[in-house]
């Protein structure tokens, strides 16, 4: 067979198209570059293994677990079109360039093409940490072959990820919900949310005073604080315990009144300075962003969201912005030093540049140096101005932020003094009292002109030194007093952690990799385990049974140590020190002592879940995490005033907005001696006999009735089905009858509804007669308020008492006229964010039935639950819309008709 002739093309292979439109620019002629757009191939879900596969060893989680746990991969549906679309270019190249990321991830997704295009022409692995034009020609110098090691180490992560979902949520689903998930590295962090929020509900405040005033001297006046009362240390915040507990010993606690006694001794004493200490104060820049700092720095600055900063810095990195935006290295090249250090002396001057460069290392846990730290892309760095016109707004600040803190690092210290003076005197009383103040004064900004870390909220005083002068004062001098006050503090909980704050967490403890803290922290936000409260993340009632269950029976797996472990073992994998089929082996299987995930999940035993999902309030009190949602429960006998006969558990909702710690045992006893009464019998229906009740819902009021079970006397009645060879079939468990039901109007109440106002809501919807076409026409109460309808016709009315009242002649007259859309007042959009650049329709949020969803008119889709509307960008809105346009429109399975029988003809 005659070899394929030249063409001189070279297919290069990226994961994004915007990736591939700034690569095309830089490569010369002759190279082809396409996007895979992603992944191309996964594990399927179990149930769509072919069938032949379905009870091996494959089948449970499409990993064969009896022959090195080998995957079995299939190419995704969606993705199926690229690879034809892969294959044909392909076809007419004669070589072939893998330019995926440099990362785990990146080294996988050159691997799967690898395997699935099959090529037969020679293949490069190239990668670069930017995309400028030099950066790729260094690439085309340094290529080599995918990393075998790394895919290993991605491929045994995928697989770990998939025995540990799919052998621990279903337990989630049998003991607290449907629906719930467990994850290696979700589930901790939603526990770390939880023991933070454990740690606020168990917190007990203490309070404590101190003294402030204000002081005089000839060259200024200063504000002081009591800093000891005769030489004992006056008691702060940090003095005491999350118990309410003094734990320091020697120290003057102050109450409401000694202290307000010790400020009016001191009304009238002489006060003198006790001394002056000046010490020289020196700050270092912080090193440049990894992709932990970075998220952490975006949320105290901008406020974005982890995963709002990771796609916007995808954005610039793909355009050819910024460096790679997923390391753990805080390293610059040589390169990059330089342009840093040069562009610090022009912007700032040459004194503001030290002598030697700055070389910086990673102190995280588990930190790998394969990458640059995130900087301006290019040999020498575009200023903000420079860049500006070319950026959005959201681009432009994260473009300035990682400028400013690169262009920083490589700047001098700031250089300063902290001033420190003791000033004293003696109360009436005799007590000697000696108060404090501190200063620094910068003398040279130094990297300051550039750039200053924020800060994540602490506890305790906040005893930073100001940035202010204190007057020039000596031993000895006498100084005037005013303004004197007693002031009273509390002990502050241990914050709640933010996005930035968790993030900082995570990567201390060495848990999961920071390139992927975004989506986890968005997942347990779309999981429901954590919402925000502001910037706060606050955890569910059901994110606490989720982790009870998970500490008390899978508790290694949650734990932090074991995750930062297994997280090193993945390291080690990575590095080719050890092999991802006997680390899975050993990891699911166990070994001699050392029982695997099979083991603990085979020997669960009985999991209580009534107890899992219930946590003490009061002595009385208990929270419980039932289907609808937290509820309390009291075990009091609640006796029934008018029967004097004992009734049911006494229970209350607990509102959706009240977070764990707010529940207090004060704040329970509230709940349940104003909550309505859960259900109130009606009376009987005269033509079904059932009892009606009214009921307090998730959803609102609303009456039913109780249809009773089945006797054993009406069960033997039932028809007996036989198979064909003439046996009994064993009964069929008869289907449930769904009682009728109906939402209480605004005007009703549980109390105050009667049986007949419930017989009447349990009739609904109700019919009024047809139209001269014989189209039925009813009305109905919706959650939009009443309305009637005729077919896919829906009008609004009036009020809910109408629904009961109007006529087919009143309805007739209202379908005459036309659809008055829009009739009520109209609602204004949640946020605009101008024309899309496909569809060029208005980009608007509108309030949805289901939530707050983006839509151009043409498209919808609804704004991801970790993302709040504050925090919702133009950019993200225009690629939500992008991406559900790419999916398609939703599939629905089509519900097949049974052929109509033709009608036997007679025969003539």
């Amino acid at each position: 067979m005659p070899s394929k002739a030249k063409t001189g093309k070279k297919l290069v292979i990226v994961e994004s198209p915007a990736k591939s439109k700034t690569i095309a620019k830089y490569l010369g002629e002759g190279f082809i570059v396409e996007a895979s757009i992603g992944h191309i191939r996964d594990l399927p879900q179990p149930s769509e293994l072919p069938a032949e596969l379905k009870k091996t060893s494959v089948g449970k989680f499409a990993v064969d677990i009896e022959h090195d746990f080998k995957p079995y991969y299939v190419v995704s549906p969606d993705k199926k079109k690229k690879v034809t679309e892969l294959k044909a270019a392909l076809k007419d190249a004669d070589e072939l360039y893998l330019a995926t990321d440099g990362d785990r991830e990146g080294e996988a997704i050159a691997w799967h093409l690898l395997e699935v295009l099959k090529p037969k022409v020679p293949v490069y692995r190239m990668t670069f940490g930017e995309i400028t034009k030099e950066a790729i020609q260094r690439a085309m110098g340094n290529l080599r072959d995918v990393d075998q090691d790394l895919v290993d180490a991605q491929e045994t992560r995928r697989v770990l990820d998939r025995l540990y979902g799919y052998e621990i949520s279903p337990v989630l689903w049998r003991k607290v919900a449907r629906g719930l998930s467990a994850g290696r590295v979700q589930s901790v962090v939603t526990r770390m949310v939880v023991d933070r929020e454990r740690e606020r509900m168990a917190f007990k405040a203490a309070s404590y005073w101190d003294l402030t005033g204000q002081f005089g001297a000839d060259s200024g006046s200063f504000k002081a604080k009591l800093a000891a009362v005769d030489g004992a240390k006056v008691a702060t915040g940090r003095d005491f315990n999350d118990n309410g507990e003094l734990t320091s010993r020697n120290v003057a606690h102050l109450n409401e009144e000694l202290a307000t006694s010790l400020a009016a001794g001191l009304q009238d004493a002489s006060f003198t300075v006790r001394s002056v200490d000046t010490k020289p104060y020196t700050r270092r820049p912080a090193a440049p962003f990894t992709t932990s700092t970075l998220q952490q720095e975006a949320g105290r600055k901008l406020r974005f969201s982890s995963k709002s900063t990771m796609q916007i810095a995808q954005r610039l990195y793909e355009n050819g912005y910024i460096t790679y935006m997923r390391t753990d290295s805080s390293a610059l090249s040589d390169e990059a030093i330089t342009a840093a250090r040069r562009q610090a002396s022009e912007l700032y001057g040459p004194e503001y540049v030290p002598q030697s460069p700055r070389v910086y290392s990673n102190k995280a846990a588990n930190a790998q140096e394969a990458h640059e730290a995130i900087r301006p892309a290019g040999d020498s760095f575009r200023t903000p101005a420079q860049v500006a016109k070319q950026l959005s707004g959201d681009e432009f600040r994260l473009y300035e932020l990682i400028w400013k803190r690169t262009v920083a690092s490589q700047m001098g210290d700031a250089k300063g003094s902290t001033a420190t003076i003791r000033l004293g005197a003696v109360a009436s009383d005799g007590r000697d009292a000696e108060f404090s103040a501190s200063g620094t004064v910068i003398t040279f900004p130094g990297f300051l002109a550039a750039y200053e870390e924020g800060k994540d909220e602490t506890r305790g005083d906040d005893d930073s030194d100001e940035a202010r002068r204190l007057p020039n004062v000596a031993k000895g001098d006498s100084l005037t007093a005013a303004d004197i006050q007693a002031v009273g503090h509390e002990t502050s909980p241990p914050p709640r952690y933010t996005e930035a704050s968790l993030t900082a967490e995570l990567e201390k403890k060495g848990i999961g990799r920071p390139s992927t803290y975004a989506s986890t922290i968005s997942t347990i936000q779309d999981r429901g385990y954590v919402r925000k409260q502001g910037s706060a993340l606050v955890p569910s009632w059901i994110a606490f049974s989720v982790v009870r269950l998970l500490e008390q029976h899978f508790s290694d797996y949650v734990d932090y140590e074991f995750t930062a472990d297994m997280e090193g073992d993945l390291d080690k994998i990575a590095n080719g020190q050890e092999a991802g089929a006997s680390w899975l082996r050993h990891f699911y299987f166990g070994e001699d002592s050392d029982p695997g995930l099979l083991s603990i999940v085979n020997n669960l035993g009985e999991i209580d879940a009534r107890e899992i999902n219930s946590i003490p309030i009061t002595d009385d009190i208990t929270l419980r995490v039932g289907k609808f949602g937290p509820y309390l429960e009291s075990s009091a006998a609640v006796v029934d005033p008018k029967t004097g006969e004992i009734a049911e558990s006494a229970r209350a909702n607990v509102p959706e907005d009240l977070a764990p710690d707010e529940l207090t045992a004060a704040k329970a006893i509230e709940l349940m001696e104003t909550a309505a009464p859960e259900e109130r019998v009606l009376g009987t229906d005269p033509h079904t006999g059932h009892t009606v009740v009214a009921k307090n819902g998730r959803y609102g009021a609303y009456v039913t009735e109780i249809i009773p079970e089945m006797t054993e006397e009406e069960l033997a009645r039932q028809p007996v089905e036989y198979y064909k060879n003439g046996k009994p079939k064993p009964p069929k468990k008869p289907v449930k009858a769904k009682p009728r039901t109906g939402s209480l109007f605004k005007s009703m109440t549980v109390e105050s509804v009667t049986l007949d106002e419930a017989l009447q809501l349990m009739s609904l919807p109700r019919a009024l007669g047809e139209d001269a076409e014989g189209n039925l026409i009813t009305v109905q109460n919706g959650r939009f308020g009443p309305y009637l309808k005729k077919g896919t016709d829906s009008r609004s009315i009036g009020s809910e008492e109408e629904i009961f009242t109007i006529t087919l002649e009143q309805a007739l007259e209202i379908y005459s006229q036309p659809k008055q859309r829009g009739a009520r007042a109209a609602v204004p959009p949640l946020a605009e964010f101008g024309p899309d650049p496909v569809s060029e329709k208005n980009i608007v949020v509108k309030e949805g039935r289901f939530g707050p969803y983006i839509t151009d008119g043409i498209t919808n889709i609804t704004v991801p639950r970790a993302t709040s509307l504050e925090e919702l960008t133009r950019e993200q809105a225009v690629e939500l819309l992008a991406e559900k346009r790419a999916k398609g429109p939703v599939k629905r399975t089509a519900t097949r008709k049974a052929p109509a029988k033709k009608k036997a003809t007679a025969k003539k």
